[in-house]
């Protein structure tokens, strides 16, 4: 009978609402008990005094990179270092080598997952075959072969009708689509946000508009069809002001933010350092504080990481030729922590926009402590310090912007199934 008792921590779970000091254990796999002073007896005891005890993360938007770029990540390094982020659980997009358009590569991600990663992983099947925006890939096949969302992710599906119809066939598998909103004839060659940083550095301007007005046309279609809209890596007020009103209307839209939308502006660009570029690209200090706020206020329903290895000789390069992307994983839970420090956000619902939130619009279990549910857990220390270097962590890719930075939080502790497969004294220690 395998047990692990988590010792007095900070229970929050946004399910049930509980956010106070108690014991957790955990049993054959399963949620057993929870309150204070429970019987230790057979089980491994993980002290967790001063840290938080939450439903394991969900992280709606990663890349994985395998089949293909195996150089970049593979499904084995990037569910190792989701585990060390503390994700129990992480959603793959599908622009991989070749493109995860068919159930055969839909099969080959969930058959490497099940022996390679240490976390669950739920892979999100091409909106339009080759990610090329022509023509619709076979929904109902995929979502039988274990597709649990559609999107063309780093491509914007520019075709209107196309786009329309593949909301209205949504609606019959019933999964969202996620959708990467940027009017690609508006950013032309655009590499940073358009305004005094691209001036400054005589680089091509993405404007903000571009994504703007991507997301004013797929939340119409979204409301002519009914289907489930999630967007993707909103970075601008004006996307921001968009999905609050559909919100308003009453209409089935949700949007991510990720880590680094939240925190960086794009003067951290003047460097020319590559691992800041990102699509859509780091924005003003308004668009900034425009997505913390709706964030908070429920508007924003998810933080999402976008983790996205490149190879080190594929950052190194001039930052108009350099792939966008940055790795996330293992930096997400100190970076965001910082919403918490300023008062902006309460832990609990913090918790439920990493957690809860992720696992409902992706219609996956999790984000629940409840009694019987998986034991999915991670254990948190909000409070500490350490230097996050990326070559001593689990990814192959190295592209991070906080590099070498002091951050203040960190994952102690993660568990998938009931299974202890992180620590961050013993390192990942499953599969």
């Amino acid at each position: 009978m395998n047990r692990i008792l988590i010792r007095g921590g900070r229970l929050i779970d946004p399910a049930s609402g509980c956010d106070e000091t108690r014991d957790l254990l955990i049993q054959d796999g399963r949620i057993a008990e929870f309150g204070e002073d429970l019987e230790t007896r057979g089980a491994e005891v993980i002290d967790a005094t001063h840290c938080w005890v939450s439903p394991g993360l969900v992280d709606l938007h990663c890349h994985l990179r395998e089949p293909g770029q195996e150089h970049k990540e593979d499904i084995a390094s990037g569910g190792r270092s989701a585990a060390a982020g503390g994700f129990t659980a992480i959603a793959c997009m599908a622009n991989t080598d070749p493109v995860n358009d068919e159930p055969a590569t839909t099969d080959f991600i969930i058959d490497r997952a099940r022996h390679d990663s240490p976390v669950r992983i739920y892979p999100v099947a091409a909106a339009t075959r080759g990610l090329k925006g022509e023509v619709m890939t076979e929904m109902s096949a995929l979502v039988e072969a274990g597709a649990v969302a559609f999107s063309d992710d780093g491509r914007t599906i520019m075709d209107s009708g196309l786009m329309r119809r593949v909301l209205e066939y949504s609606r019959l598998v019933d999964v969202p689509v996620v959708v990467h909103c940027e009017d690609r004839t508006l950013v032309n060659d655009g590499v940073v946000n358009e305004g005094p940083v691209s001036t400054k550095l005589g680089l091509p301007g993405n404007p903000a508009v571009a994504e703007s007005v991507h997301v004013s046309r797929d939340v119409m279609l979204a409301e002519i069809t009914g289907a489930r809209l999630h967007v993707a890596h909103v970075s601008t007020a004006g996307a921001v002001e968009t999905i609050r009103q559909a919100r308003d209307r009453g209409l089935n839209v949700t949007g991510e933010v990720t880590p680094h939308h939240l925190t960086l502006t794009d003067e951290e660009a003047l460097g020319f350092d590559t691992n800041t570029k990102v699509a859509p690209p780091l924005r003003s200090a308004e668009d900034v504080r425009a997505c913390r706020e709706a964030l908070c206020d429920g508007t924003l329903d998810a933080i999402a990481t976008d983790h996205a290895p490149h190879a080190v000789h594929e950052k190194d390069q001039e930052y108009t030729i350099a792939p966008h992307g940055m790795i996330g994983f293992e930096t997400a839970v100190p970076v965001v922590l910082d919403l918490v420090r300023t008062g902006e956000i309460t832990p609990i619902e913090l918790v439920r926009r990493m957690s809860t939130h992720p696992a409902r619009i992706l219609g996956q279990q999790g984000g629940s402590l409840a009694v019987g549910e998986p034991a999915d857990v991670v254990i948190i220390d909000p409070e500490r310090n350490w230097t996050y270097d990326p070559a001593k962590g689990y990814s192959k890719s190295r592209n991070s912007p906080w590099a070498g930075r002091q951050l203040v939080g960190r994952t102690v502790a993660t568990i998938v199934g009931g299974r202890l497969v992180y620590h961050v004294d013993r390192g990942v220690l499953v599969p």
